[in-house]
This record gives structure tokens, C-alpha cells and sequence, in this order.
């Protein structure tokens, strides 16, 4: 197994979960990634908070480096794609014909996310609000009861541990092997901690683990070792 790459296993299937964020399903050659936010620095300005307006083309990058390394069949966004519903308007013309590109030759879905409930145009792909295949179920938000085999974006997590004498906070995949709920892959994305019970509470007490995101691999830190805030 490559050292950026670790198989994190849901409902008996196994998937890759990758170290830039997303996850790859090798029997379906299906890429998944959540919470793109697309166009929310765009969405700031237009509230008169300036931040640098390169998150969408950031994002689109690695999303397409990922795209090169697992030449998928199928992209799943799950949901919050774009930061509101206006992002897809907002979109530079050489983000909309990066985005083209990624999905030539593929079919794309995009699922529906409190951000951005509705189909957009000129976006290419298709709509749903969710995905089931074979043993596993994508949507957005997790849902309140458990449900074997749900993959799950929205909740942005995120965990804190102590490494070498200081606080490490990095985004993280949160699984118990029943369900998970993916890190937010936008460049602008927050985190919330998993140990905040938005998280913890679709899982046993601590009985999970986060999988937490390096700059060259990735991590499994059982839950009881995380900090709350």
C-alpha cells in the first residue's frame, strides 16, 4: 500500500482514502470527494470579506491531480459543491473549462448539499440528491439513525491530538467500519472537531476512528486519543 493511501473498510467493502482527502472505490473506479465550497471566497467578497479569489481553481487542481492518479469511471461530488447558489455563475471561465475537462470521458454526480440544494446550469454532470450502489449510500448530511453503509460529507471533520509535546489539529476521514463521514476537500473549507457530538454522536461513545490527513499519508487515531476543543 502506498504510504499516501490507507484502506479504511465500510460495510464490508473496501475503499482508499486518500491523503489529499477523497476516496477512491477500486471495484467501481468511483472517486468521491465532499464539501468542494466552490466559489466561497467569491461568495465573502460579495459580503465585503476579501479573501484571495483562487480557492475554486485550487481546488479544481487537486481535484484534478487526483483524477490523473485514479483515472476514475465515476466522480461523486457529495454535496456543498459550490459555497451558495449563485457560486456557479461567479465561476471564471478558466475554472469552468478546467471543470469541463475533468469530466470528459466520465459521468459526474453532483448530490444535493444545504449549500446548494438545486441543479445548477453550465456545470456539466448530473443531479441527485443521493447514490446508492452496490453496499454503500452517498448523500450529504449523515443521516440521524445509523445506516449501514452511508458515506457522508457536511460535518467537515476534523481532529485534534497531542503530538511531541504540541496540539496537531488536521482534517480527517471519521469511520467506525458501519458508516463515515468524509473531511470537507475545498481549499477555504473549516473543520469541526469530532469530538463536537454533531460527530461523535453518530457513532458509539469514542467508538470510531479518525483518519487523519498528513502531507504524505494518512493516520488512524482511535477516537478516545482525540482533544475536544
Amino acid at each position: 500500500m502506498r504510504d499516501h493511501v490507507r484502506e479504511i473498510n465500510v460495510a464490508g467493502v473496501t475503499l482508499i482514502a486518500d491523503a489529499a482527502g477523497a476516496l477512491y472505490w477500486p471495484e467501481e473506479k468511483l472517486l468521491v470527494a465532499a464539501d468542494l465550497h466552490l466559489e466561497k471566497g467569491s461568495a465573502y467578497a460579495a459580503r465585503g470579506v476579501l479573501l484571495p479569489p483562487y480557492d475554486t481553481a485550487a481546488t479544481l487542481a487537486r481535484l484534478a491531480h487526483l483524477i490523473g492518479r485514479y483515472a476514475p469511471s465515476l466522480v461523486v461530488a457529495l454535496g456543498d459543491s459550490f459555497h451558495d447558489g449563485g457560486g456557479p455563475a461567479r465561476m471564471a471561465e478558466s475554472c469552468r473549462a478546467a471543470l469541463s475537462a475533468l469530466q470528459r470521458g466520465r459521468d459526474w454526480v453532483w448530490l444535493a448539499g444545504n449549500h446548494d440544494p438545486d441543479p445548477a446550469g453550465n456545470i456539466g454532470g448530473r443531479f441527485a440528491d443521493m447514490l446508492a450502489l452496490g453496499a454503500l449510500t452517498f448523500r450529504h448530511e449523515p443521516s440521524a439513525d445509523p445506516i449501514e453503509g452511508e458515506i457522508a460529507g457536511h460535518l467537515h471533520p476534523l481532529a485534534c491530538i497531542v503530538q511531541r509535546g504540541r496540539a496537531l489539529r488536521r482534517r480527517c476521514f471519521a469511520g467506525d467500519g458501519h458508516r463515515l463521514v468524509m473531511p470537507a476537500f475545498g481549499a477555504y473549507a473549516g473543520g469541526l472537531n469530532v469530538r463536537h457530538r454533531a460527530i461523535a454522536s453518530l457513532f458509539g461513545p469514542r467508538a470510531f476512528t479518525a483518519h487523519m490527513l498528513g502531507e504524505r499519508r494518512l493516520y488512524a487515531v482511535p477516537a478516545a486519543r482525540c482533544l475536544s476543543d
